[in-house]
């Protein structure tokens, strides 16, 4: 992968990128909890991280084919860069703190999703899955460091200093892409009206089987996962733990899943990934429902560590996602990808912080990881109904 020049600055432009967004979601989420104490409103700031991936991922998605992707990179890069500043004011207020939040959240799915689509342009076969994955391993150890190390840096460092940190990450990044890639045209050439086509490309995408089944795994264990991410600063604050107890719970699943990811990448043939993907995603929301034993911080960590274990099953799905998706259609896909598994993570935050409210953290968790069980076997039920089903059936 690393032979590939363009692929260079864009893993060196993903690393700055996810670093500074994970550390400055612990800031933010610790910020609100001081102020408010709520584990509702806590949840919120990483659901509206989530939550507006709907709204942009399905109106414009078709963005990412539509302009050229390094135009569309670098604006994104800008975009947050000047959203992240604003945040780090200090007298910035609540209300517009979330505001913010959502913001981003409206240009991440196009930022992602134009990025997948275009590693497709320049890594090809098996590579491609492997880069993927590689960049999915950065994601999770951003969350290592920026959940983990952000934890315990925040014991000294405030919020609003760590925000002022993540705002140089995004420009180095849009640097990095727009002197280190090639300015490849659009995909496709539209005059009609942005919404309409992207409205149309997500009905089409959706209306076919493979493809809506394969959409839905990625999507639904997330969704489950994610209660106990955002429920996490509530549980470490029961068990009498401080944000470091909370950044050390957010770091267990994405460690799990870098360990996994590696593992599954290096020591496994693309057959043997394609092989476990399934039997792996069927067992990784198995672990959540221990918590309705309510362990210790300690014994917490080691079950998100658990789940994140399970995670190697995405490097099957990439491959039969990209093998379902037209190519003209693939930055509209990889961002409706992005957006439903965010917006799905987001409800369940939502809903999670919401039930918590009148319910203990750990039996909340607990009844994700049942709920999730039984809605990802259903869906899998559903991939093995599809088959190898071609693009042009329904």
């Amino acid at each position: 992968m690393f032979a590939v020049r363009e692929f260079r600055p864009i893993f060196a432009a993903h690393v700055l990128s996810m670093f500074g967004s994970f550390f400055a979601e612990v800031a933010l989420a610790v910020l609100v909890f001081e102020r408010t104490g709520s584990p509702l409103l806590t949840s919120l700031i990483f659901a509206l991280g989530m939550l507006p991936y709907a709204l942009s991922g399905v109106l414009l998605s078709g963005v990412s084919d539509r302009y050229p992707a390094r135009r569309v990179l670098v604006t994104c890069d800008l975009l947050c860069a000047a959203c992240v500043a604003v945040l780090a004011l200090p007298f910035t207020p609540l209300a517009v703190l979330f505001l913010l939040r959502a913001v981003l959240a409206m240009i991440t799915p196009l930022f992602q999703g134009t990025r997948a689509a275009s590693l497709a342009d320049i890594l090809e076969g098996d590579v491609y899955v492997l880069g993927r994955s590689l960049l999915r391993i950065v994601s999770q150890s951003a969350q290592i460091v920026g959940f983990g190390v952000g934890g315990l840096v925040l014991v000294v460092l405030s919020p609003r200093a760590a925000l002022t940190v993540a705002v140089g990450t995004f420009l180095c990044s849009a640097a990095l892409l727009r002197l280190g890639t090639l300015d490849r045209p659009a995909r496709v050439i539209g005059n009609g009206s942005m919404m309409r086509q992207s409205l149309l490309g997500a009905r089409q995408l959706l209306s076919h089987r493979r493809i809506r089944a394969l959409l839905l795994w990625w999507w639904i264990p997330p969704m489950f996962f994610a209660v106990a991410e955002g429920l996490a600063t509530p549980f470490a604050a029961a068990a009498g733990a401080g944000s470091a107890g909370v950044g050390l719970l957010l770091a267990a699943m994405p460690a799990g899943t870098v360990v996994s990811e590696l593992a599954a990448g290096t020591l496994l043939s693309p057959a043997a990934r394609t092989w476990i993907a399934m039997p792996l995603a069927g067992l990784a929301l198995v672990p959540m429902v221990l918590f309705a034993f309510h362990p210790p911080l300690p014994v917490a960590i080691g079950i998100m560590l658990v789940v994140g274990l399970c995670s190697a099953y995405a490097l099957g799905m990439d491959k039969w996602f990209v093998e379902a998706v037209p190519e003209e259609m693939r930055g509209q896909a990889m961002s409706l990808l992005g957006a439903g598994m965010m917006t799905l993570q987001g409800l369940g935050m939502t809903i999670g912080g919401a039930v918590a409210e009148v319910a203990p953290p750990y039996a909340v968790i607990s009844g994700a990881g049942i709920l999730g069980l039984v809605s990802t076997l259903l869906v899998l039920r559903s991939v093995a109904a599809t088959g190898r089903s071609a693009v042009g059936t329904a």
